[in-house]
């Protein structure tokens, strides 16, 4: 076999294991569910009208603004579960062990990176059907929901390579989950709730060049049916930005360690 095909194979197992480990875990992959619906049942529910009027939006239409928010905030619950796994392997000696096998040494970090965009993509799709019944309205056809769906994901990897790194530098779980929870978080300044001309001058400025932004807008011009302009590009730039700065800083804190037995090249 090939060097790719064996970095498939070793890949394709570490898929499996981290399935069945979220598996023996449901709790951390329902957490990463439950919080950004708990969101969207805020907003939606409690804050909308208000909300849709200051926005100028009809009633009960708020949940169409919100809605391509909360699904960024999926994307980074879910990713912050992962950091929080990856590091209790890395002081539990189990990558230490992987690292000694002789198998391909990117195969641990791309099969826990698989399943976790597996998982964001799942939780996202939930997500959506909840929206659904608080009454979002879509415009977007099948190519507009495709493409919807390609962002998401592309916002899912880019986290997860970042959160793998964040797993792999934090001393503990709970600093792992801290670290992580910052990356959770920063959508609470974008334009996820609120456009961001509504916001003071400084606070505009940061929300206006933050990269969940032009994901946001994005995703809400797909999905509603409005402008995209150029935050289709931005969003991109920073996915890809944010995937590669993720693995190269994984791959430079997972190959730390002791010297490690012949692995296949990768």
């Amino acid at each position: 076999m090939s060097s790719l095909s064996l970095a498939l194979r070793d890949s394709a197992t570490m898929l499996r294991r981290d399935l069945r480990h979220a598996q023996r875990f449901p709790m951390m992959t329902a957490s990463g569910i439950l919080v950004p619906v708990i969101f969207l049942l805020l907003f939606a529910g409690v804050f909308g009208r208000a909300l849709s009027a200051g926005l100028g939006v009809r009633p009960g239409g708020y949940v169409d603004y919100l809605t391509p928010g909360i699904l960024v905030m999926t994307a980074g619950f879910a990713a912050e579960s992962t950091a929080v796994t990856v590091n209790t392997d890395f002081r539990l000696g189990i990558i230490d062990r992987f690292r000694t096998m002789p198998i391909a040494r990117t195969s641990v970090l791309t099969g826990t990176v698989a399943g976790s965009v597996i998982r964001t993509m799942l939780s996202g799709v939930f997500v959506v059907a909840v929206a659904l019944a608080l009454g979002f309205r879509s415009a977007a056809g099948p190519a507009a929901w495709i493409a919807a769906a390609g962002m998401f994901a592309a916002l899912a990897f880019a986290l997860t390579w970042l959160t793998v790194a964040l797993g792999l530098f934090a001393k503990t779980p709970a600093g792992a989950n801290s670290l992580a929870l910052l990356v959770a978080i920063l959508p609470f300044v974008s334009s996820a709730f609120v456009p961001t001309g509504t916001m003071p001058a400084g606070v505009r400025w940061f929300a206006q060049n933050e990269p969940f932004t032009p994901v946001i807008g994005t995703l809400r011009g797909l999905l509603t049916g409005g402008v995209i302009g150029n935050s289709a590009v931005a969003a991109v730039a920073w996915c890809a930005g944010i995937a590669l700065a993720g693995y190269l800083w994984a791959r430079v804190l997972y190959d730390r360690g002791p010297a490690a037995a012949p692995a296949v090249a990768a």
